[in-house]
């Protein structure tokens, strides 16, 4: 079945479950303190139950009323989403600054088998361009036409089809042992520990100071431990897959999130191998997309939002994650001149940095190493800063900055002329990127991918032994004990969204 989405001139309505879905979140709350209720009167009347069951039922006609006034259709070349009823919100998402499109199912909404659309556009808030909630057909059929949607004015609307938007072909997931392993070994388990090792002594030595400690610090013991819940429950059967849109990454244990992560959009990549990791050999990739931070921003800077790709894994995982997202071999990177020891004697040995005709690349950090890569296309400015040690060692470090506060790469503590020439390379390059169309990486140079050996890999997907990697791509040819044969799934056919 398929179905134009453009042509519906008229209003859309949200799937008639979602009053139900939206205060399935409340739900818990509201029978637990009912419970608490009934118990804490013993058996008696009190009447405190009554004003829950009214607060129950308020909740279940605001979600009502919130249906009712809430509506969306395509307009021209933007999402419109119209809500509210004493104070009317008209919202226009212009379809060529949509930065990503989510579907999030929370556990309700799972079995009643509704999704929520999560819009980002770039420079708006998280809260802007939310559908909730709309049938699983309907939701994946919008983010299809929407991530697919022109960016130029007056281009024809594609139809969309209401089944998965072409094959996809697994990269890389995350097996539940390795994920518990990563978050046992991460520095807020590391604190957990220590803040429990000190109570454990102090209730050997001081038993009243640590009952007072532990009712002091109960705040931000629950506070760390709910942090490594959230990861737990955010990253578990984490998938991420390649889609004819970009990389699709699948996560979730009681809600579950389906993200969509466009090549073009992409403003740097960024590998991470904490201390505690490196031993056993882990790595967690990230990228950054532009949109809004999580704080919500003053005036009119760009943010970023930054997703996982690989929340943990091998270098194996990392390296064809990689190679999808740069289009080829990572730049070489090398090393500050000899003489920047005396200015930075601690790191000289972690710092690095490099490039090539499309890409930046540096890696700084002692403790917690991280290699950041920058596509020259996306770079906001490129600066040369000195500062007076450097000046006196005849050193300068050139900054290559894209979207967002913290989003840069550094040739940190170069020689002076090293600098000067890299100042005039990279501008000149970073032109003649932003001139080329954004694409996705394989389409761009195809010929560096040749690069990758073709052969038998370990399963990203976790659900074989080996899958086979040619010409840029694993296919749907997998092996279980020696046995060759063809993964559907991998193939083009129906796959978990």
């Amino acid at each position: 079945m398929r179905r134009d989405l453009a042509g519906e001139a008229g209003w859309q309505r949200l799937h008639p479950l979602s009053p139900l879905a939206r205060v399935g979140r409340l739900v818990p709350i509201v029978v637990l303190s009912f419970v608490l209720t009934v118990a804490h009167a013993g058996g008696h009347d009190s009447g405190e139950e009554y004003y829950l069951i009214v607060v129950a039922a308020a909740t279940v006609l605001f979600g009502l009323v919130n249906w009712l006034v809430t509506r969306w259709r395509i307009e021209g070349e933007a999402l419109r989403i119209e809500s509210g009823l004493l104070r009317r919100d008209s919202k226009r998402l212009p379809l060529a600054r949509i930065q990503a499109v989510d579907v999030v199912r929370p556990l309700l909404a799972r079995l009643l088998g509704v999704s929520e659309l999560r819009i980002r556009l770039a420079g708006s808030s998280s809260a802007d361009g939310r559908l909730a909630y709309l049938s699983e057909s309907t939701a994946l059929e919008l983010r299809a036409f929407l991530l697919r949607a022109p960016t130029q004015t007056g281009a024809a609307a594609p139809e969309v089809s209401s089944g998965p938007s072409g094959a996809e072909h697994p990269m890389a997931s995350v097996a539940t042992g390795r994920l518990l392993g990563s978050v046992l070994l991460s520095g807020l388990t590391v604190v957990l520990l220590l803040i429990g090792t000190a109570l454990l002594v102090l209730a050997l030595t001081a038993p009243k100071v640590a009952a007072g400690v532990a009712g002091f610090g109960a705040l931000y013991i629950f506070s760390f431990a709910g942090g490594l819940w959230r990861r737990l429950s955010n990253e578990f059967h984490f998938e991420a897959v390649e889609a004819p849109e970009g990389i699709r990454v699948r996560r979730g244990l009681l809600q579950t999130v389906s993200e969509t992560v466009p090549y073009g959009r992409i403003q740097a990549i960024r590998k991470v191998e904490p201390l505690l990791w490196r031993p056993m050999g882990w790595c967690r990739l990230e990228v950054d997309i532009a949109g809004a931070s999580r704080k919500q921003q003053r005036g009119e800077g760009s943010g970023i939002a930054r997703k996982a790709l690989l929340p943990v894994g091998d270098e194996r995982d990392a390296w064809h994650l990689l190679n999808r997202l740069i289009g080829g071999d990572a730049p070489r990177v090398t090393r500050p001149p000899a003489r920047a020891r005396k200015k930075a004697p601690l790191s000289y040995h972690f710092l690095a940095a490099g490039r090539d005709d499309r890409h930046v690349a540096c890696v700084t950090g002692r403790l917690r190493k991280v290699t950041v890569w920058i596509p020259l296309e996306k770079a906001q400015s490129i600066r040369r800063v000195q500062g007076p040690v450097q000046r006196r060692l005849d050193l300068a470090t050139v900054h290559v900055d894209a979207a967002g506060k913290d989003t840069r790469a550094q040739f940190r503590d170069r020689a002076v002329a090293e600098a000067d020439a890299l100042l005039a390379e990279l501008s000149r390059l970073s032109r003649a990127a932003r001139a080329e169309r954004a694409r996705p990486p394989i389409e761009r140079a195809p010929d560096l991918v040749a690069a990758v050996p073709s052969g038998w890999y370990d399963d990203p997907s976790g659900r074989h032994q080996q899958r086979y990697w040619s010409e840029g791509t694993w296919t749907a040819r997998v092996s279980d004990r020696g046995v060759i044969a063809d993964d559907p799934v991998a193939g083009g056919g129906p796959g978990r969204d």
